[in-house]
C-alpha cells in the first residue's frame, strides 16, 4: 500500500475533527500526522458540570460527560466526520477544579494546590453523526511544590489569561512546569488528551492503518 505523505496512516475519507480549542490538544494531534480540523463545541460547560454534580457525579463523570457532549454536538453538525471531544477536571482532597473563571480564580486554585498532590481526570470521546463510538477517562497525579507568593504573582503576571484555559490553572508544556516537583502519568493525559487510547480507538474504527 502506498501512503499519502501529507496524511500518514490515515484512511478515513474526511479529516478528524477536534471539538476543542485547546492548544495542547491541537499540538498532541499534530504529533500523530493525522489530518484534522479544529471545530470547538459550543456548549455551556458550567451548566453541564452543575447537572452532573447535582446527580451525584464525581470528577470522572464530569470530564466524561463534557467530552461526550462536545463530540456528539459537533458530529451532529458535520455529517460523516469522526469527531474527537475532550475535557479535563482536576481534583484534590475532595475538591474539584475546572477551568478558572478569572486570573484571580486561577490564583486561588494554585494557592490551594501548592504543596499538595492533585489528580487530573482527562476524558476523550469519539462520535460520528451524533452517535458515541468510544470514550475513556485517564488519570495523572501531580505534586505541586510549595510555591511562594512572589513566585505565584510572577507566574500569573507572565501567563495572564492563559491560566484560565485549563483545569488547575497551568499548562505543563509551558511555564507551568516550574510549579511541580513530582508527576505520575503520561504527558498526553496531563495536557488533556489521553492520546494512546484515542489512537487505538481510531484504528478499531478503520480510520487509521493497523
Amino acid at each position: 500500500m502506498s501512503f499519502d505523505r501529507s496524511r500518514p496512516f490515515w484512511l478515513d475519507a474526511q479529516p478528524l475533527i477536534l471539538a476543542s480549542k485547546s492548544e495542547g490538544r491541537r499540538l498532541a494531534l499534530e504529533q500523530t500526522g493525522a489530518p484534522f480540523l479544529v471545530h470547538p463545541a459550543e456548549i455551556d460547560e458550567r451548566a453541564v458540570e452543575a447537572e452532573v454534580v447535582a446527580a451525584g457525579g464525581d470528577a470522572d463523570a464530569v470530564a466524561a460527560r463534557l467530552a461526550r457532549d462536545k463530540a456528539r454536538t459537533v458530529s451532529s453538525a458535520l455529517p460523516g466526520a469522526l469527531v474527537l471531544g475532550a475535557d479535563q477536571v482536576a481534583s484534590c482532597e475532595g475538591r474539584r477544579f475546572g477551568k478558572p473563571a478569572s486570573v484571580a480564580d486561577a490564583g486561588a486554585q494554585l494557592r490551594f494546590l501548592s504543596g499538595r498532590t492533585h489528580r487530573l481526570h482527562s476524558a476523550a470521546a469519539i462520535a460520528r453523526d451524533g452517535a458515541l463510538l468510544f470514550e475513556t477517562v485517564a488519570h495523572a497525579d501531580l505534586t505541586m511544590r510549595l510555591v511562594s507568593d512572589e513566585f505565584l504573582a510572577g507566574y500569573l503576571d507572565h501567563v495572564a489569561e492563559a491560566a484560565t484555559t485549563s483545569a488547575g490553572a497551568y499548562q505543563i508544556e509551558g511555564l507551568g512546569v516550574h510549579l511541580f516537583e513530582r508527576i505520575v502519568g503520561d504527558h498526553w493525559t496531563i495536557i488533556g488528551l489521553p492520546l494512546l487510547p484515542v489512537l487505538a480507538a481510531l484504528r478499531r474504527e478503520g480510520a487509521l492503518l493497523s
